[in-house]
């Protein structure tokens, strides 16, 4: 870690870069938070540890319209979210001077806690330059160990790769934590029956209580304006009436994230998929959407201007006395 300081100030006090995005620390040993770093005496309070899970590519999309180049540590696994929002042209690559940081895997808290380790106070051999197996974790009934692989987030066991796919120098090393197969619970959701999809899934949306974090923490969720922000419609409220708005919150966001095969994968879920929720105009519109989308990222910006015209003519579609907003 303390490369990573040096190097920020080395590029900062020379004003190659205007700021630094990194992580410092929170309020407790395992919630370190991102960060933006314009003093190179501030740059004493960058971490970086096993807890910075956080993918700092999607603030870059507020980065870009800084002043200056901004210094940007990514993992391996962010660059991919990096290159996605560099084709949707959400970010700006002028604007960014990566630094490829290595990765020995992140680690999930609440794993730590079902464990029965609460009260902690302080965590050894979590910090990136630790090479140990174990974590010593100082809590108020005593200290505590637990392995480190038991405790990484469940992702880090089917990374993709160490690999940075896009950066400007590297510094660190990352270590292998793939021991599972990355499809494994896909497989498991396509051995199911139709009926038994639709039951999983809806079990997992009743979770939700509409506090919009899996959108605020998304790297593909990049709209300038976000359609469930809007006072236009009904979709802004926080709470679901219903059933209906449960499920159409999560099947928005699904095509608004999807990118440029959002058309044909709105068709086949549309058509293979017991969503009686949907009314079958309703699944013409969300078809159409998709497609329109798809040719918006394409298109100039005076023909984004005059689609966009003509969709907010046609947004909502009324089922059930509910307007739901499909843009």
């Amino acid at each position: 870690m303390r490369e990573m300081i040096e190097r920020a100030k080395e590029l900062l006090s020379s004003g190659e870069v205007a700021q630094v995005l990194g992580w410092k620390a929170g309020d407790l040993p395992y919630n370190p938070e991102p960060a933006f770093f314009d003093k190179a005496e501030d740059l004493d309070n960058l971490v970086y540890n096993g807890f910075c899970g956080a993918n700092l590519s999607k603030y870059m999309i507020a980065a870009s319209k800084m002043e200056g180049k901004t210094l940007v540590f990514l993992k391996p696994c962010d660059t991919y979210s990096f290159n996605q929002l560099l084709k949707e042209h959400r970010v700006d690559r002028e604007k960014a001077y990566i630094i490829g940081i290595g990765c020995k895997g992140k680690l999930d808290i609440e794993k730590i806690k079902k464990m029965g380790i609460k009260g902690i106070e302080s965590i050894q051999g979590a910090e990136a330059e630790d090479d140990c197996d174990t974590l010593q974790i100082q809590t108020i009934y005593g200290e505590k160990t637990c392995s480190y692989k038991d405790a990484m987030l469940e992702r880090c066991h089917v990374c993709k790769g160490k690999e940075h796919q896009i950066y400007d120098e590297l510094l660190g090393e990352s270590k292998d934590t793939k021991d599972a197969d990355r499809f494994a619970e896909v497989e498991k959701i396509e051995a199911m029956s139709p009926e038994e999809k639709f039951a999983f899934f809806q079990k997992e949306l009743s979770k939700c209580i509409r506090c919009n974090a899996c959108r605020n923490v998304c790297p593909a969720c990049s709209c300038r304006k976000c359609v469930f922000d809007s006072n236009k419609f009904d979709s802004s409220q926080k709470a679901n009436a219903d059933s209906f708005e449960e499920k159409m919150f999560h099947i928005i966001r699904a095509f608004h994230v999807a990118g440029p095969t959002a058309a044909s994968a709105a068709e086949s879920v549309l058509r293979e998929s017991p969503f009686t929720c949907l009314t079958e105009s309703l699944s013409r519109t969300l078809i159409c959407f998709t497609e329109s989308f798809r040719q918006e990222r394409t298109q100039s910006q005076k023909g984004r201007s005059q689609a966009l015209h003509l969709t907010m003519q046609s947004q909502a579609v009324c089922e059930k006395g509910d307007n739901v907003c499909i843009r």
